[in-house]
């Protein structure tokens, strides 16, 4: 089952349709409960805020809890990923103090906070991404377009981004971790990554719980083919283990291990 919803003032001449002038942020169900709420919340804020868009005194926590749970809840969604979209209006104001839409729609998943089938990646070389403001961010972004296309036809589930220093900065639809003996090495935003309510939520807990040393980074491309196991964490489509990168392979089973424990502190 697939929902949508669209706030009263959407309307078809918006700009997000006409010039990808929009934010997108995930929130997340499971077990037929709103989690990570609030980070997801102020991760939204602060993207709206990335755009110099008019935020509505409206867009409170509470009112975000109550539209989820009147929209989504009440239709018996059990796990899901939201996907809501703020986005500024074409009207006559001017651009910072223009009205502001949403979207939404929710993707049911089978588990939310576990880890997803096998993923098989490359790296791309004719694009990069940036590494400025917006980077870390989920705002339109032709590249990741490109990208997907890319590895579709060449039977990828994903692809490495590299920024203009040729270092990595992320994957088409999240983050990836890096891991080397007792050590998990992240590409730092600054570095073109995206800023991430979940990845936040897991490594958090990993440093909590001494499970591995967590070390923000700047990697060349050839680091990752040092890696003894490598995850990609995603708002946008869940945790995914990379088991393949051209003709090197990877294990899985430690970080398997850690969403595990990490997926049980939710219980």
């Amino acid at each position: 089952m697939k929902l949508s919803f669209a706030s009263e003032q959407s309307q078809l001449h918006n700009r997000a349709f006409l010039y990808g002038d929009s934010v997108q942020v995930s929130f997340f169900i499971r077990n037929a409960q709103l989690i990570m709420a609030e980070e997801c919340y102020f991760y939204l804020m602060a993207s709206m805020r990335k755009m110099r868009m008019a935020i509505p005194l409206t867009y409170t926590l509470e009112f975000f809890q109550n539209l989820f749970s009147e929209k989504v809840l009440k239709e018996r969604v059990k796990d899901g990923i939201i996907h809501f979209f703020a986005y500024r209006n074409e009207d006559e104001n001017i651009l910072s103090k223009s009205g502001i839409s949403y979207y939404f729609e929710v993707d049911e998943v089978d588990d939310l906070l576990g880890a997803q089938r096998d993923y098989e990646i490359d790296l791309i070389k004719e694009i990069n991404v940036n590494t400025n403001l917006l980077s870390s961010i989920h705002v339109h972004c032709p590249e990741n377009i490109y990208a997907e296309i890319y590895a579709k036809e060449n039977d990828l589930d994903d692809i490495i981004f590299l920024n203009p220093n040729k270092r990595i900065a992320r994957s088409i639809f999240g983050n990836l971790l890096f891991l080397e003996g007792q050590t998990i090495k992240i590409p730092k935003t600054t570095e073109g990554a995206y800023i991430s309510p979940l990845m936040e939520s897991f490594v958090t807990f990993i440093h909590k719980n001494n499970l591995a040393e967590i070390i923000e980074s700047e990697m060349i491309a050839f680091e990752s083919q040092k890696a003894e196991e490598i995850l990609m964490i995603s708002d946008l489509k869940g945790i995914f283990p990379v088991t393949k990168i051209r003709n090197k392979t990877f294990g899985k089973e430690r970080f398997l291990e850690m969403v595990e424990k990490w997926k049980s502190s939710f219980l």
